[in-house]
């Protein structure tokens, strides 16, 4: 029989992946009272905003003012970790001067994506990032790498494991004290998430690298079930399920952590979430989107 880790972190990404793909521009407080009732119910490590261009995501133009008030609020002092997504030195620099402390930055397995997501091949975007890299070991900043399209790519189809596996080895090497898989589309199945596992972890210790599973097809909590025979104990997640594929229309995108939750509870896995606050986060965003949250445990424990 596979042992399963005893404790599992969870990566809460809803108010940063989760919320920039949402065109219902919300208001500041909305986004930091989000962030504060996600620490609030027990999460240790919450994503809050990204510095990028507001041209490019409109959503996320409040960013310092979102992260120096999560920084100064009441939440402050629980300890979480409150990542940021910094793509460039530029976006590194803003977010530093709004008081981050850890940054994240993303690459991606397939160079179809790489070149229609950011403009630049696979080995560019890693020279971009070196100097964010470089300038955040300068000031004892962590830095958590993502990697997209880690198991099939919209434009490439399925994705060789050789391929993430270099990649996240790259940023492992680069100082990334983490990485992020990320199952973009949400066409893994266990099967090609544990193919790919084995790839990356001979690359990668198993204990820095995360998985970040859409939920497309169903298949999020059963790739996080075989990621964790794999000995995995890190994994993203977006409460109410916030976070749509743009490739897929009408399909959900982040797996709800409500959901991620509810299988670590009856696999007896420690996490340190409160179920019914991370219910309460879901309903209180739900709400400001005029609409039901996405996760299944929220249908079967509050939904009408």
């Amino acid at each position: 029989m596979t042992t399963l880790p005893k404790r599992v972190r969870l990566v809460e990404v809803g108010p940063r992946d989760g919320l920039q793909n949402e065109r219902q521009p919300l208001p500041t407080a909305v986004k930091v009272e989000l962030v504060e009732r996600l620490i609030g119910s027990g999460l240790p490590a919450v994503e809050v905003t990204a510095f990028v261009s507001p041209r490019w995501v409109p959503q996320m133009a409040d960013n310092a003012e979102v992260l120096r008030a999560v920084l100064a609020g009441r939440c402050a002092d629980r300890g979480a970790a409150l990542p940021v997504l910094t793509p460039n030195l530029q976006g590194f620099d803003a977010a530093v001067a709004a008081g981050a402390r850890e940054v994240a930055i993303f690459a991606a397995a397939s160079e179809s994506f790489s070149q229609k997501n950011i403009n630049c091949r696979i080995d560019e975007s890693l020279k971009r990032f070196a100097p964010v890299v470089n300038a955040a070991s300068a000031l004892d900043i962590k830095v958590r790498g993502y990697v997209s399209c880690v198991v099939a790519c919209p434009y490439e189809g399925a994705v060789d494991p050789a391929r993430p596996a270099a990649v996240a080895r790259q940023l492992y090497e680069m100082g990334c004290y983490e990485v992020s898989l990320g199952d973009t589309i949400g066409a893994g199945t266990p099967a090609s998430v544990q193919r790919m596992l084995a790839a990356c972890a001979a690359q990668v210790p198993i204990e820095h690298l995360a998985g970040h599973y859409h939920d497309t097809y169903g298949m999020a909590i059963a790739n996080i079930h075989a990621s964790l025979q794999m000995g995995m104990a890190v994994f993203d997640s977006s409460v109410a399920g916030l976070g749509g594929c743009p490739y897929a229309p009408g399909a959900s995108g982040n797996v709800a952590t409500e959901d991620v939750l509810y299988l670590m509870q009856g696999l007896s896995i420690e996490t340190g979430v409160d179920m019914d606050k991370l219910l309460d986060a879901s309903a209180f965003i739900a709400g400001h989107l005029a609409r039901q949250p996405l996760s299944k445990v929220w249908r079967a424990l509050r939904g009408a």
